[in-house]
């Protein structure tokens, strides 16, 4: 599947460059990758929102969304939710509060947004699909990402309300506090790779030993940590205390309507399938197959399973999206020290000793002993 993708990519590459030249190929190229990437993206977070309904409904057994079809299909009842509730917001009035520097107020839901879009520029869904294959793809994310809580501060200072000022605060603190101990559990996978390119940690991962080789085994505390954070950082369930009604309404976003808040709901759905994507890149072989082992390649009927692609990734993140709603439903919502305690006197100290241990591990003698050689030995 991998050479099939690679084929396809050459011949729209041929195609471009024949028909277009050899400089407006390469820039026709990178849009469509854009296109074919942002498309589907916005599609995701669409109808994500809807298998959450339908999902948490389940988990609480009651029924999800099951009213509005599709150009009333009886077998797509529920299907047409998602676009009535974007029409919706895009047909509201966009009120703006007295008081308020409206040009700030405008510019938060972009700064949110933005980096949510942009930093899947250098997410691979296969080794030749990837729109900018930069050797500092990490570094790239980490920068990228960080910069969401500039829209958070922004949206709740240029309100001119106290209480989306104090949700922004907030939400912040707790943003930042958790961005540390996520960033250090990113580090892992990088000390395990020798590489922040993000292809070729994936590429790292594989070998003849199926997902016995993915960095989850060795890196287990990071990769828990890294899910929980993952939580806490997009602000979701048992971590939205930003938007604890009774204490603040809905945080820094309360006196955003219409087409505005839309914007900040699709940063949040957007920074949740990223969170999802990067799992599954850093600690689960991202498009390699858990059962690619060598004994298994020649066996017909079989070897189909081993085959790289990127259902195997989509695959991945569709069980992580899956236990981002899995856990909203689960679990109540924290008390704010709680939750920053967690973050500073748990998930730091455990990320710090764990790094500590993984980079002897990556040393000799231990990075080739037995068991220890199948991630730090290659």
């Amino acid at each position: 599947m991998l050479e099939t993708i690679a084929a396809a990519n050459q011949t729209v590459i041929n195609v471009l460059n024949s028909t277009l030249g050899p400089v407006a190929g390469p820039a026709a190229k990178t849009l469509l990758n854009i296109v074919l990437v942002l498309v589907p993206l916005l599609l995701t977070v669409l109808y994500y929102q809807l298998v959450e309904r339908w999902v948490i409904g389940w988990i609480q057994v009651r029924r999800g969304p099951n009213r509005v079809t599709i150009f009333n299909i009886p077998f797509l009842r529920g299907w047409g939710q998602p676009i009535a509730d974007a029409l919706k917001l895009l047909t509201k009035e966009q009120i703006i509060p007295q008081g308020s520097d409206k040009a700030l107020f405008l510019l938060a839901p972009v700064v949110a947004v933005a980096p949510a879009m942009g930093v899947w520029a250098v997410i691979p869904f296969a080794p030749d699909w990837v729109v900018s294959n930069v050797d500092a793809g990490l570094l790239v994310v980490l920068a990228m990402t960080s910069m969401g809580v500039y829209g958070i501060i922004l949206a709740g200072w240029a309100s001119n309300s106290k209480y989306a000022f104090l949700g922004a605060m907030r939400s912040a603190a707790q943003v930042v506090s958790y961005e540390i101990a996520m960033g250090f559990a990113l580090i892992g996978p990088l000390l395990a790779a020798q590489s922040m390119n993000l292809s070729t940690m994936v590429a790292k991962q594989g070998g003849n030993y199926g997902f016995f080789e993915w960095f989850f085994i060795p890196l287990f505390p990071l990769f828990v940590i890294y899910f929980i954070a993952g939580l806490a950082e997009t602000n979701r369930h048992p971590f939205d205390v930003a938007e604890g009604e009774s204490e603040l309404v809905a945080g820094f976003h309360v006196e955003y309507s219409g087409m505005t808040f839309a914007v900040f709901f699709l940063a949040e759905y957007a920074n949740m399938i990223l969170i999802a994507a990067l799992a599954s890149i850093l600690f689960l072989g991202g498009w390699l197959s858990p059962f690619d082992f060598a004994v298994l390649r020649d066996i017909p009927g079989v070897q189909w399973l081993t085959y790289a692609g990127i259902h195997w990734f989509l695959a991945k993140m569709c069980i992580f999206l899956f236990l981002f709603l899995w856990v909203r439903a689960s679990y109540p919502r924290y008390r704010y020290d709680q939750l920053m305690r967690l973050g500073w006197k748990i998930f730091i100290p455990i990320t710090i000793v764990w790094l500590l241990v993984v980079a002897a591990m990556t040393l000799e003698p231990f990075a080739s002993a037995p068991i220890i050689n199948l991630w730090f030995g290659k």
